[in-house]
C-alpha cells in the first residue's frame, strides 16, 4: 500500500502537520526542500498554551449560547438558529483541541490512534468550512432584515432549519478528502508516528495544490465576497437611514457591529488562507525563495491559532454584543437564582416545620403560657 501513496517525510514536513489538518496536506508529503526550516522549540510550549486558552473560553461562551437559545421560550427565528448552528460547530471544533495540544506537546507524536487522527482532522476541516458558511447565511440574513425588512418577513424558522441542513452537508462532502486521506504514519528520522495526509503519489502536486485553491475559494474568498458586499448594503442604507432622522444612536451601534464582524472574520481567517495559498505558490515551485518560506514556516502556529481563535470570538460578536441575547441571558440567569432562592425557602420552611413539631410537647409541658 505504501508503494502507492508518497511517504517520504522530512523534519520540516512534519513540523507542519497540524497545519495541513487545516489546510488538506498542503505540506505534510512535499519533496526534500531546498531550504532549512525556520522553527524554534517555542512552537511546543506555547502552541498547547494557547489552545488549552481557546478551548476554556470557547467551551463557556458557546455553551452559554447553546443553552439560552435552548431555554429560551420564545418562537426560534431565522438569526437564533443561525447562530445556534454556528455555536455547535465552534463545539465541534473545541472538542478537538485537547487532542491537538498533546499532540505539539508530544512534538508531533500521535498518541490516540488512526480513527482519531482521521475524526480530530476531519471535524476541524468541518468546523472551518460550517463557520465560514453560517457566517455568510447571517450576514445574507441580516442584509435582509435591514435593507428588506417586509420583504424579510417572509422567513421562515422552517427555510432556516432546511438552509442549515444544506450547509452541513456541504461542510460535510467538503471534509471527506481530509477523512479518506488523513492517517498516521511512523517517522523513523523522528521517531513519532505522526497524524498526516497521504495523497496518491501519481496525483500528489494536483491533489495538494486542488485542494488548497478550493479551500482559499470555497472556504474564504467566495465567503468574505458575499460578507463584504452584505454589509457595504447595509452601512448605505443606514446612513441613508440617519440623513432622514432615524435613531442615530441605535444606527451608530448597529454599524460598529457590522464592522465588527468584518474585521473579526478578516483577522481571524485571512492570515491562515493567505498561508495556504503561499504554501500552494511554492509546491508549484512559484516561490522558491527561502527567505518567503522561512517566513511562512514561522507564521504557521500564529495562523492557526488565529483560525482556532474564531470559535471564542463568536459568541461574543454575535451573541453578547447584541441587546437581545443580554436580555435573555439576564432572564434566565434571574430565573435560575429565582428557582435557587424558592428551593432554600421551601427547605428551610420544611426545616423549620420539623423544628416546630419537636418543640410543641415541650410547650404544653410549661402549662398556660403556650396558650397566648
Amino acid at each position: 500500500m505504501q508503494s502507492n501513496y508518497s511517504v517520504v517525510i522530512t523534519t520540516r514536513e512534519t513540523l507542519q502537520v497540524l497545519y495541513t489538518v487545516l489546510a488538506n496536506s498542503s505540506a505534510a508529503l512535499r519533496s526534500l526542500p531546498p531550504c532549512p526550516l525556520a522553527s524554534s522549540d517555542y512552537q511546543f510550549s506555547l502552541i498547547p498554551a494557547f489552545f488549552s486558552v481557546f478551548f476554556v473560553l470557547g467551551l463557556v461562551g458557546n455553551s452559554m449560547v447553546v443553552v439560552v437559545l435552548c431555554r429560551d421560550s420564545s418562537p426560534k427565528t431565522v438569526a437564533n438558529i443561525y447562530i445556534f448552528n454556528l455555536a455547535v460547530a465552534d463545539l465541534l471544533c473545541l472538542a478537538t483541541l485537547p487532542f491537538w495540544a498533546t499532540y505539539y506537546s508530544q512534538r508531533y507524536n500521535w498518541l490516540f490512534g488512526s480513527l482519531m487522527c482521521k475524526i480530530s482532522s476531519s471535524v476541524l476541516c468541518l468546523n472551518m468550512f460550517a463557520s465560514t458558511f453560517f457566517v455568510t447565511c447571517m450576514s445574507v440574513d441580516r442584509y435582509h432584515a435591514i435593507v428588506h425588512p417586509i420583504r424579510s418577513q417572509r422567513r421562515t424558522p422552517q427555510q432556516a432549519y432546511f438552509i442549515a441542513m444544506v450547509v452541513w452537508g456541504l461542510a460535510c462532502l467538503s471534509s471527506l478528502p481530509t477523512f479518506y486521506f488523513r492517517d498516521t504514519h511512523y517517522i523513523k528520522s523522528l521517531g513519532v508516528k505522526a497524524c498526516i495526509m497521504a495523497f496518491p503519489h501519481e496525483n500528489y502536486a494536483n491533489w495538494s495544490v486542488g485542494t488548497a485553491f478550493l479551500k482559499n475559494a470555497l472556504g474564504f474568498f467566495i465567503p468574505l465576497t458575499v460578507i463584504t458586499t452584505c454589509y457595504i448594503w447595509i452601512r448605505r442604507h443606514l446612513l441613508k437611514a440617519q440623513e432622514f432622522g432615524k435613531n442615530k444612536q441605535k444606527m451608530d451601534k448597529v454599524l460598529k457591529l457590522v464592522a465588527a464582524v468584518v474585521v473579526a472574520f478578516l483577522i481571524c481567517w485571512l492570515p491562515f488562507h493567505i498561508l495556504t495559498f503561499l504554501d500552494a505558490l511554492a509546491h508549484m515551485n512559484v516561490i522558491n525563495n527561502c527567505d518567503v518560506t522561512g517566513i511562512i514556516d514561522t507564521a504557521l502556529p500564529f495562523g492557526i491559532c488565529m483560525a482556532f481563535a474564531n470559535s471564542c470570538i463568536n459568541p461574543l460578536l454575535y451573541c453578547f454584543i447584541g441587546n437581545q441575547f443580554q436580555e435573555k441571558l439576564h432572564r434566565l440567569f434571574k430565573r435560575r437564582v429565582y428557582q435557587f432562592n424558592s428551593q432554600q425557602e421551601s427547605s428551610s420552611l420544611r426545616k423549620g416545620s420539623c423544628f416546630r413539631d419537636t418543640e410543641t410537647p415541650v410547650g404544653r409541658e410549661r402549662g398556660p403560657e403556650s396558650l397566648l
